[in-house]
């Protein structure tokens, strides 16, 4: 997991926002609008970081269509330590920037 957890969020374009996107979710479960609402963003970029992260099992999702909650997964949740170090490298590289 923890590799899936740097790849998806360091490796590829957009790993801060989905980085964003899960750190929200940890706080309390949240549809797509809500989540583009929270953090300033499209609408459309929210439902594409959400398709990401849902593809390597980071979350899940309840109910269909509109009313679809997503909820950062179990696993998450247990390697919750490698999210906070991938925060800080972020952290870290604002810095020296």
């Amino acid at each position: 997991m923890n590799g899936v957890l740097w790849y998806v969020l360091t490796g590829t374009s957009g790993g801060r926002n989905r980085l964003r996107v899960l750190r929200v979710l940890r706080d309390r479960p949240r549809n797509a609008n809500q989540l583009a609402q929270r953090l300033e963003l499209d609408y459309t970029t929210v439902r594409h970081h959400l398709s990401v992260l849902e593809e390597h099992d980071l979350i899940t999702k309840t109910g269909d269509c509109y009313g679809v909650i997503y909820q950062v997964s179990t696993t998450v949740r247990d390697h919750w330590e490698t999210i906070e170090q991938i925060e800080a490298e972020y952290a870290d590289s604002a810095v020296s920037s």
